[in-house]
């Protein structure tokens, strides 16, 4: 039976498009065939993926496979790269351990997104990171009415509403003020952006909570729900967008038991020299 690995570069970077030649060359040797578009794939599974770029590129790479339950391995090649585990200078080592099938599987939840219109009709979609009700003048505020599990909590004036996951917690939520959650805490996080109102906080509900946002209708701005920061469904003063756990995980290859605090350290370059002692020998055993 032919062994298959999907690879996924971004198209735009050259520094990427090397490093899938790269990988194509280290596969190549270890008799195992590259796929570089799930649709035209021969008959049978890729065993997994590999991810070459930011977390863009691992966001795409995870809309692609959707359904599949194919693994990704990300290696790092933008910038911060959270959803990443291997950095740059990793590339061939990530392609061999992959061809020798040497990783975990760790599984990450998603948001299930209903978008109802006024008159009635849906449009579903889905995300990993987070669905973002933004406001679609960006001259203006939007007015929403926000409610868990069918009882009203508050109405305000505001930029929008990040409802995400755990995994990202530290994308579009932390940079509105949200707080990191670990990835396996099993929550979803409410992150008003710019709220004119005194009850503004983030939020962190339970696992079986629905998540409603409503557009309303005194609003000065229509709105639109962005799913990951790529995907945009409409949302119309009167509509209303309802998030809750998503059905089906993400599965994400890992080659690295390090705990998620040092992904932190490294990912945001937090100082922790001279806290307790120097303990960076402990994050990192090549020092």
């Amino acid at each position: 039976m032919t062994r298959r690995i999907l690879v996924v570069a971004n198209p735009h970077r050259d520094e990427t498009l090397e490093a899938a030649r790269l990988v194509a060359d280290t596969l190549g040797d270890a008799v195992v065939d590259v796929c570089t578009e799930l649709d035209r794939m021969p008959a049978g599974p890729a065993e997994a993926a590999l991810v070459l770029g930011g977390d863009g590129t691992m966001l795409h790479a995870a809309a692609m496979t959707r359904g599949t339950g194919i693994p990704l391995l990300g290696v790092n090649l933008g910038r911060v790269g959270f959803l990443a585990e291997l950095e740059r200078d990793d590339v061939v080592h990530a392609a061999r351990r992959l061809a020798d099938g040497d990783f975990d599987i760790e599984e990450r939840g998603t948001l299930d997104v209903v978008v109802t219109a006024p008159d009635g009709t849906t449009t579903h979609g889905w995300a990993l990171n987070e669905a973002t009700v933004e406001r679609a003048n960006l001259r203006t505020t939007v007015e929403v009415a926000l409610d868990i599990d069918d009882h009203p909590l508050s109405t305000f004036g505001c930029d929008g509403v990040v409802v995400a996951t755990a995994t990202g917690s530290t994308a579009h939520a932390f940079s509105a003020g949200g707080p990191v959650l670990w990835p396996e805490v099993d929550a979803v996080l409410v992150v008003p952006l710019a709220a004119h109102a005194l009850f503004s906080r983030p939020l962190v509900v339970g696992p079986t909570s629905r998540v409603s946002i409503e557009i309303l209708e005194r609003s000065s701005s229509d709105g639109q729900v962005v799913l990951d920061g790529a995907r945009a469904i409409d949302l119309p003063r009167g509509g209303r967008c309802e998030v809750r756990r998503g059905t089906q995980p993400v599965r994400l290859a890992r080659m690295n038991d390090a705990p998620f605090s040092e992904r932190l350290v490294r990912k945001f370059s937090l100082p922790v020299d001279g806290f307790r002692g120097t303990r960076r020998d402990r994050w990192n055993p090549e020092i």
